[in-house]
């Protein structure tokens, strides 16, 4: 989706401000934690730079609200998804909702 600044955003929110009070004071987990599933992994760049920067991402654990800490700071653009599996695969584990919630600002 083109914005009203001329950029192309994915998995854009509402209610930013709201969205992310909710996460204000929430505890830090790492993204390897059992029972944690993504709910939102924003990534940023710039056109024609050829990588995304990881903005943050959010996640839940047991009903709970928390940060994830992640072992990358940046991921390519050509094969996004597939440096995210790679990554995963580094740890063993599987990270529920990785691949559905990526939103992306570029």
């Amino acid at each position: 989706m083109m914005n009203t600044y001329g950029v192309e955003e994915t998995n854009h929110l509402t209610n930013g401000p709201a969205y992310h009070a909710d996460f204000h004071g929430t505890r830090t987990v790492c993204w390897t934690t059992d029972g944690l599933t993504i709910t939102r992994l924003r990534l940023l760049s710039d056109p024609g730079y050829p990588a995304w920067d990881v903005s943050y991402c959010h996640g839940v654990v047991d009903g709970k609200l928390v940060q994830v800490q992640l072992p990358f700071s940046q991921l390519p653009k050509s094969g996004m998804k597939r440096a995210l599996y790679n990554e995963a695969k580094v740890t063993g584990k599987f990270i529920n909702g990785l691949f559905n919630s990526i939103s992306t600002l570029n």
